[in-house]
Formats: C-alpha cells, structure tokens, sequence
C-alpha cells in the first residue's frame, strides 16, 4: 500500500507518528508565510501545513499544486493550533517530509463538496468526480452498509443465495420488457427481467427452502418521476409458511438493517388494510408520520340549496375533508392558491372548499351562502376541527377520485405547514389487497399485484362466481410513505393457477406458450410457499435522508432514461443489426 493511514483516520493518539497518506486535493489556503492543503479520500479530510520559512522547496511545490491533484504526502503528525472540532481529525495536521504528485488534474466543473455548484445533469454527466463529494460517497457506503447486513441476517436465517438468469422469456408484461435480440436464432428475442418472480417460485419446486438474491431488474417504462429503467431488489422466497411467518421474517430483517446501518430501534410494524388505507389516507402507501386522516362529510353537507354537493350525494358519490390543524389563518391568496393547486390536471381535483373555525369561535367558509354557522359548526364537530383549524373538502361522483385528490392534498399540506418530523419513522404492512382490479383504459379485469397471488383462504370459490370480491394473501411494506416491499404467498396449486388465468382471458394456447413450464413445474409436487421484494434503491433514499434514488445510485440514469456519463442509449453500427436480422424503420419511435 501506498498510504500507512486514511485521510479520515489520525487523531491526537497518532501524534508523533511518520505517516504515508494519499489522496486529492479539496483546497488549498496560501496566506504568504504558510501554506494549508486539506488531502481527501472517502474516508475524510486531513490538513497539511507547509511554513515558508522552514520549507521553501516544498512551501513552493505546494503553490503550484491544484484542486483534485493527487498527492503522497509523507510526514509528522503534530497538534493543530487552531483546532476544528467539526472534524474529526480536526485536532491533529501533517507537517511534511515530501509531497509526490501522484497525477495532475484538470479544475473540475463543479465542486467537490457537499454544498456543490453543479447542477444534477451536470453531475450525472462527470458521476465519477460526483462520487467524491463526501455525501454521494457516504450514500454508497450506506447502501454497502445496507447490502452487508441483509446478507448476515439472511444467511444466518439459512437463506441460500442464488443468482437467476438475465436473458429469460418475456413476460406477461412484455410491452415494458426490455428485449434482448439473438444473433444465433435469428427473429427470437430474450427478455431482461423485471423480476426473478417465476425462476424464485420454480426455485421453491426445486426444493431450495428459502431463496435470496440481491438482483438487478429491468423495466422499460414511460419516463415518469423517480424511476431507472434499471433497479435493485432484494428478492426473498420460503416454503412452506404463511403471511404471518413471512411478516416475522423480514419484520426481523428491517429491524436489523435499521439497526445495523443507522443505529435505530424500529417499534412493532402495524397492519393496515388496503380498503382502511384508502378510505383514510386516499393511497395504498400514506405517509402516517402526521394525522389528517380523511373525514367523510356526506351525512353532515346535505340539506341545503348547494346543488354542487347535492348532486354528488344523490350520485352516491363522495364528500369528503381533512383538517388541517392551525390553518385557519389562511388568507385568500392563500385558498386561492390551494384551489388552482387542486385543479391542476396532475392532482385531478374539480374544486376546493375551505371552512374556517377561528380562534374566536366562529366560523368562515367558502360556501357561507348555503351553510350557517350552526351548521358549520355541526360541520367542524363531525370532522374533529378545534379552533384555529381549516377543513378542506374535495367531492367527486367516483369515489376513489375524491379519495386520491385529498391523498395527494393531505400529503401537499403536509409538506407545505411542516407536519413532518424528518427523523421519524413509519413503518407497517399493508394487507388484504383485492385480488383484480379493472383496467382504467379497457375496463377487463387484470391482476392487482401479478397473477401469482394466492386468494386469500375462504375466496376461491368465488373465483369464478365473483372474482372482485376475491381479496388476495398479498401485501406491501410501507416506509414514510413510500412502497419498499411488496410480496404474496403464491399459488402452487396448478388448478387454481389456471383459473386465474381463465379470468385474465388467457387461452389454453397462451397458458402453454407463456407459463406451460411453470404450469407443468406445479404437477410436481410444489410445496406452499410465498415471499417479497425490497425496493433496494428506495430503502437507501431513506436511510440516507435523500429525496431521489439517483443520489444512491452509483451510475444512475435521468428521468427520461438516458446515461449522461456515456450517452446511451446509442446507436449501433449497421453491421451489428444486420448480423442480428434487425432493421430500423424511419419515423418509429
């Protein structure tokens, strides 16, 4: 090894000590009679003192030294007069015997510091000088951290860890595969996963027990949000078990990482129903760091000349609010702003009205014309409202819609009135999720989670008799607000498989071309098993305190899937397709 210690490793006890360190240049500090260079690695930061006076040659050699040149430093570690308790190696500095230029370095453009100049693209484009920001290398050695720790709780489960294939068959979902031509059978194609679900499930057939691999998927989907084409998931499955036994296991393996990795100490995970979530915070994954449940508001919002709200209860449709606790201070720009916020077509809302209980104890609303103020205070009494608070009430005739309006509003006000301890962690199960649901575009029934789902015990006789009544052995992780697992116990049972199948309109012809394999897997004794997928990526953005995967993700990709670093997707040289029986047409996207 080149160095003796890190940057980021001498404290007063090394006081004395030769040291060899390496490292880059963060900055250099000349005041003419002594020159201060702070050395970086990923380890931390340590302050090199060159007097003029004492060490010309190296004094001069130190001037022409820039940001992000690579240095051997050698020499003395010594107390700091001007200590720095900030940092942790703020109580000692180096006075050199040699400095070695390692390699020279062009000024980057941006800085390498956490509170950097670069905008995002810019930084995507140069990741590698990104990674030597403190904070982009700290998150990585989260995720490091993260990935060590599931790998000790799991195998000290006996968990195996096994790697499935990358080239495989395309999926139900094909259209959102990313499909892989081959050269030696020309016109077929293999599939890069989106999951290894069907190959953990055989594995299970195969008598493996319990399965884990830390994988790779692939998902060519829209460009929307904070999403990669490419992510990671911890993908787990067991024989033999039910929901409860699956909900223990890896209830253990969270507590585990979160204490490994950031030192906390995870409470019990709560249950919640889907239908519950829904009805209470408008989405299957709420952030329940804050209240402001919805209230429905049918019952006490009828009885008046509004024909708006008359209307949608005589449509059984859905009036419903949250209370917004302190609020009712809100001035007209104020309102009006969560109005138009409201109507965005983004949010999807048609409307927005407020009602005010004052301090006073009395009463304003948006609507005054239709409601007293007795009946905005039998209104405020409903929905739980005390003084100082304002109730913002969304309607729709779908009921779901008011649902999702006032979901996404809960969690908009949430983050504009600071409801939210960032150190606070939610953390509980989603469960009983219906097993189908109907196609917002074609109005067929399709699966809700994947069609791989056990019917929960009791429904599937009405399979064929009422499949929407049918809810599923199915749930999900909730993690402030965000989906980090999701799992099922699957079906084993080839019969009930293909039933399934039958109400997703699958022919006999399409069973056998797309699942007979796994179909005939099932006439082999396949035992009950089931399992989940942690969201690799989106666990860190948490534990790392950060609000887009790419700030965990090594080499990630922009919101519209493109590696800036290396510009791809790229074309490929004609010979390439030709040898692959590939031809582009001209004007397809």
């Amino acid at each position: 090894m080149l160095r003796s210690h890190t940057c980021g490793e001498l404290r007063p006890a090394h006081i004395g000590q030769e040291v060899t360190l390496c490292g880059w240049v963060q900055k250099t500090r000349d005041l003419g009679y002594i020159l201060f260079l702070d050395l970086r690695d990923r380890y931390g930061i340590t302050q090199v003192s060159i007097k003029s006076d004492e060490q010309a040659d190296l004094y001069e050699k130190a001037q022409d030294v820039g940001r992000e040149y690579v240095l051997e430093v050698k020499g003395k570690v010594v107390e700091r007069e001007s200590k720095n308790d900030k940092m942790p190696t703020g109580h000692i500095e180096i006075i050199p015997d040699s400095i070695r230029v390692l390699n020279e370095a062009k000024l980057p453009p941006f800085k390498i510091e956490d509170e950097t100049d670069g905008g995002e693209e810019l930084r995507m484009e140069y990741r590698y000088l990104d990674i030597r920001r403190p904070k982009v290398a700290r998150n990585l050695m989260i995720r490091a951290k993260m990935m060590s720790a599931i790998r000790s709780y799991l195998d000290g489960q006996s968990f195996v860890e096994v790697e499935t294939p990358f080239l495989i068959k395309s999926t139900p979902e094909g259209a959102r595969d990313f499909i892989v031509p081959s050269r030696l059978h020309h016109g077929t194609f293999y599939a890069l996963p989106q999951s290894p679900q069907i190959l953990k499930q055989l594995l299970m057939v195969a008598g493996m027990d319990r399965y884990y691999q830390i994988v790779k998927c692939f998902r060519d989907e829209d460009f929307r949000g904070d999403r990669q084409p490419e992510f990671t998931q911890v993908d787990c499955e067991m024989s033999f078990v039910n929901q409860d036994d699956i909900f223990s296991m890896f209830e253990g393996m969270t507590k585990h990482v979160f204490k490994q990795v950031i030192g906390y100490d995870l409470p019990d995970f709560d249950r919640l129903r889907y239908a519950d979530a829904m009805r209470l915070y408008g989405s299957d994954k709420p952030d329940r760091r804050f209240g402001a449940e919805i209230v429905e508001l049918n019952e006490v919002l009828g009885g008046t000349d509004f024909s708006v709200f008359n209307s949608i209860i005589e449509s059984d449709g859905l009036i419903a609010g949250i209370v917004c606790k302190g609020c009712a201070g809100y001035s007209r720009k104020q309102t009006d702003k969560l109005i138009n916020w409201v109507k965005d077509p983004q949010i999807g809302g048609t409307g927005l009205v407020f009602i005010k209980y004052n301090e006073d104890g009395t009463y304003k609303s948006s609507v005054d014309k239709f409601y007293s103020e007795e009946h905005l205070a039998r209104i405020c009494a409903h929905a739980g409202a005390q003084p100082g608070d304002m109730i913002l009430v969304v309607a729709d005739k779908l009921k779901g819609k008011t649902r999702k309006v006032l979901g996404k509003l809960r969690l908009h006000m949430a983050q504009e009135e600071g409801w939210i301890n960032k150190n606070d962690w939610s953390v509980f199960w989603v469960v009983d999720f219906p097993l189908f649901e109907e196609d917002e575009e074609t109005g067929k029934l399709t699966f809700a989670h994947h069609p791989f789902c056990m019917p929960r015990e009791g429904d599937v006789d009405y399979l064929e008799s009422d499949p929407q009544r049918v809810i599923a052995q199915s749930y999900d992780l909730v993690m402030n607000g965000n989906e980090i697992v999701s799992g099922s116990i699957r079906i084993h049972d080839r019969k009930v498989q293909g039933k399934i199948f039958d109400i997703l309109g699958l022919s006999e012809e399409e069973k056998e071309a797309k699942f007979g394999f796994m179909l005939r897997a099932f006439e082999y004794g396949a035992p009950p098993h089931g399992g989940c997928a942690f969201g690799l990526d989106r666990w860190a953005m948490l534990l790392a305190g950060e609000n887009s995967i790419r700030d965990v993700i090594p080499f990630p990709k922009t919101a519209g899937g493109r590696d800036l670093m290396m510009d791809a997707p790229a074309g490929v040289a004609g010979e390439a397709l030709t040898d692959l029986g590939i031809r582009l047409v001209e004007g397809k996207k």
